[in-house]
C-alpha cells in the first residue's frame, strides 16, 4: 500500500526585503519534485522550505496544484473572505430550510437532471441557504446573489466554472421556488480557453504500467483505449461489450445519448484476465459490495498511478480521454469519426485536439529554417 504524502503548509514570511510564501512539508522527493518544477519554487537553505513570491496568484497556484497530490494547510495565509467562507461550513440550517433543499433535489431529479448535476447544483444551493441564514436574510431581494457572487466567489477567487455552476444552481432553485428575481445581470467572466493536458504514448503507457493492481490496470486502459468519460467508464455493464464486433456499447451518456466506441484487442485481453480474477456480475468495476466504482475511487487510481509513475503534469482521467482523441488525429483519423467516438455534439468541440497535435505542429515549417544565414568570418577584433 503506498504511504500517504505529507501535509504542505503554507505561510507568509519575510526574506531578503521580500514577502514570500513559504510551502512547508516533511521529507518528500515527490512533493519535492512537484514545488521546483511544477511551480518552479526556490529552496531555502536557511528556512529549510520552497517559496515563491507572495501573491494571490501565487497562492492560487500552489493550492491548485499541490491539492492534486497531498492535504493543503492553508489557514496562515488565508484571508478574511477565504476565512469566512470556510467558516460556512460549520452553519447549521434550520429543519425546515433542509427540507426545502430535500425537496429541490427530487424537483430537479423528477427533471432528469443527471445524477451529477443534481449533486453539484444542491451543495452549491446548500452554500448559498447558509450564507442566507447567517446573513439572516428572511426574504429574496435582486440583491443578495450579486452580493453573495462577490463575497464568497469572487474575493476567494474561486475558478470561473464554479462561479458559472454557483450562478446556474441558484437561478434552477428560485424557479423551484417560483420567485421571479432576475439575476441574469450578473457579470459573468469569459471562461479560459485552456487547452487540454494530453500525454505522450508513452506517458500513457508509464501510467498504466504503475496502476496499483489489476483491477485499476483495467479501468486505466479501459478509459484511454476508448476515450471514456469517467461517468462512463463507472456505468460500463459486462453486457455493453461486444467482443464479436470489437464495439463497446455505451449508453444514456451525456446528454442522454447513446454511442460505440472502439474496443481494443490488448483492452479486450486484460479485460478477460480482470474478469477471471475479480469475477464483477453486473457492472465492469464494482466495489467490495458489488456497487458501482466511485468517481472517487476513479480519480484516486490515476492520481496513485500518475504519482508513481513520476508525471508532475496535471492529469486527471479526463485526460485519458484528451490523449486517446489526439493520439488518433495525429494517426490520421478523420475528426467526423473522432466526433463519433467522443460523443460531441459539434465538430467544435472535437476541433480543439487539432491545437494540442504534436504532429500537426511540427509539419509546419518554420520560416526562420528558410533564412539564408550569413555566414561570412567575423572582422579580427571580433573573432572571439
Amino acid at each position: 500500500m503506498q504511504t500517504p504524502l505529507p501535509t504542505v503548509v503554507l505561510d507568509r514570511a519575510v526574506h531578503r526585503n521580500q514577502t514570500i510564501l513559504t510551502i512547508a512539508f516533511e521529507r518528500s522527493r515527490a512533493l519535492a519534485t512537484v514545488a521546483q518544477q511544477a511551480l518552479g519554487a526556490k529552496w531555502s537553505q536557511t528556512r529549510k522550505v520552497w517559496y515563491l513570491p507572495y501573491s494571490q496568484n501565487n497562492k492560487a497556484q500552489v493550492l491548485a496544484v499541490m491539492q492534486r497530490y497531498a492535504p493543503v494547510d492553508a489557514s496562515r495565509v488565508q484571508s478574511k473572505a477565504e476565512k469566512d467562507a470556510h467558516n460556512m461550513h460549520d452553519v447549521v440550517l434550520p429543519e425546515a430550510m433542509r427540507d426545502e433543499i430535500d425537496r429541490f433535489r427530487k424537483w430537479m431529479l423528477t427533471k432528469r437532471y443527471s445524477d451529477s448535476t443534481v449533486t453539484t447544483y444542491v451543495s452549491l444551493v446548500v452554500f448559498f441557504c447558509k450564507y442566507l441564514h447567517k446573513r439572516h436574510c428572511t426574504a429574496l431581494t435582486p440583491m443578495i446573489v450579486p452580493r453573495f457572487n462577490y463575497e464568497f466567489i469572487v474575493l476567494p477567487r474561486k475558478s470561473i466554472s464554479y462561479q458559472n455552476q454557483a450562478i446556474n444552481a441558484i437561478k434552477q432553485f428560485f424557479e423551484y421556488r417560483g420567485i421571479e428575481v432576475e439575476i441574469g445581470e450578473i457579470e459573468r467572466p469569459k471562461r479560459e480557453k485552456k487547452l487540454p493536458v494530453v500525454l505522450s504514448l508513452d506517458e500513457v503507457n508509464r501510467i498504466i504500467s504503475f496502476a496499483y493492481n489489476l483491477r485499476h490496470k483495467t479501468l486505466l486502459c479501459l478509459i484511454y483505449s476508448g476515450g471514456f468519460r469517467l461517468s462512463e467508464a463507472i456505468n460500463l455493464k459486462l453486457a455493453d461489450i461486444d467482443s464479436q464486433r470489437m464495439l463497446i456499447h455505451i449508453k444514456a451518456a451525456k446528454g442522454r445519448k447513446d454511442r460505440y466506441t472502439l474496443l481494443s484487442q490488448k483492452a479486450l485481453a486484460i479485460m478477460r484476465e480482470y474478469c477471471n480474477v475479480y469475477t464483477p456480475k453486473v457492472y465492469l468495476f464494482e466495489g467490495p459490495n458489488g456497487e458501482r466504482y466511485s468517481p472517487r475511487s476513479v480519480q484516486n487510481v490515476v492520481k496513485v498511478a500518475v504519482t508513481r509513475a513520476g508525471i508532475t503534469k496535471h492529469i486527471t482521467p479526463h485526460s485519458l480521454r484528451h490523449s486517446f482523441a489526439t493520439h488518433l488525429l495525429e494517426n490520421g483519423t478523420d475528426l467526423r469519426y473522432i466526433q463519433n467516438l467522443l460523443g460531441h455534439n459539434s465538430p467544435k468541440t472535437t476541433m480543439i485536439y487539432t491545437h494540442v497535435s504534436e504532429m500537426a505542429v511540427q509539419k509546419i515549417r518554420n520560416p526562420f529554417d528558410t533564412m539564408e544565414l550569413n555566414t561570412q568570418p567575423l572582422p579580427d577584433h571580433l573573432n572571439f
